[in-house]
């Protein structure tokens, strides 16, 4: 069975009470305001990795909001290595936005190596100005980045992103809630998107056309047909469960959504 995930952006909300009124941007500052301080983020951050354990995750996609490569010292670094240690968590990847510069491609790297994932999951500028660049770091540091679709409408915007794949350093961190947010299926997205498979992010959301998060089987994304599509394309890398509420607590509803894919990845696809 895939090894499930905890994706820490699902507490997007969580410094705003859940009442983000401004957008994500709103979440991510509030959220970096929050961990930042040296001399409280052990505390903060142990208190999160409790949360994932308690919701018997082994798995955590470190989010930039909770260990940015803008503000982490290596004594943030240390910290964090030596909490998700003690909690017996590993981590699938780091998530979030890694740069529009060398130096700045090249700090996320660096964070990924000493956290011990090779996957980054997101977007960097850097691919559209100097993609050269990019590719030579992610190589010299064994990282990979899947990109996660966001704007793109159909896999093969996406595709054009990937081009070659770069030896495999490039691929996609396939965002299934947001293809539903675009009005594409998610389940042909990933057969389209197969060969460039680098990481899942499971999410459903209540309508095309906009970006509500919501739980499993409540939306328009057809959650159980795409973790079956993932069995049935041989994936057998982690796959984070995603789900951001602007104005509710996910907790329950991800502990939900662990239950139900659990359940279906423990069930062999139909021929």
């Amino acid at each position: 069975m895939n090894p499930l995930s905890f994706m820490s952006a699902n507490f997007v909300a969580r410094q705003l009470n859940y009442n983000m009124t401004e957008g994500w941007g709103q979440g991510d500052r509030a959220t970096n305001d929050y961990f930042r301080p040296l001399a409280t983020y052990a505390e903060r951050f142990e208190a999160l990795l409790v949360e994932v354990r308690a919701l018997n995750f082994e798995m955590i996609d470190i989010w930039t909001g909770h260990l940015n490569w803008q503000w982490a010292t290596p004594e943030h670094v240390v910290i964090a290595r030596d909490l998700l240690a003690k909690h017996r968590l590993g981590v699938a990847s780091l998530a979030g936005g890694f740069g529009n510069t060398r130096e700045e491609v090249e700090k996320s790297c660096q964070l990924a190596n000493a956290l011990g994932t090779t996957v980054l999951g997101g977007n960097a500028g850097l691919l559209k100005t100097d993609r050269a660049a990019l590719v030579a770091i992610l190589k010299e540091h064994g990282v990979r980045l899947g990109i996660e679709n966001h704007p793109e409408k159909t896999p093969q915007e996406l595709l054009e992103k990937i081009g070659d794949g770069a030896d495999s350093f490039i691929g996609a961190a396939v965002d299934t809630g947001w293809f539903g947010t675009q009005g594409f299926d998610a389940m042909f997205a990933l057969v389209e998107l197969r060969n460039h498979l680098v990481h899942i992010h499971l999410k459903d959301v209540l309508a095309p056309g906009a970006h509500v998060t919501c739980r499993y089987g409540q939306g328009c994304v057809p959650i159980q047909r795409c973790a079956e599509m993932l069995q049935r394309l041989d994936y057998t890398g982690p796959i984070s469960i995603e789900h951001e509420p602007e104005h509710s607590d996910p907790t329950e509803d991800i502990r939900a959504n662990a239950r139900s894919l659990r359940r279906w990845l423990a069930t062999p696809p139909a021929p």
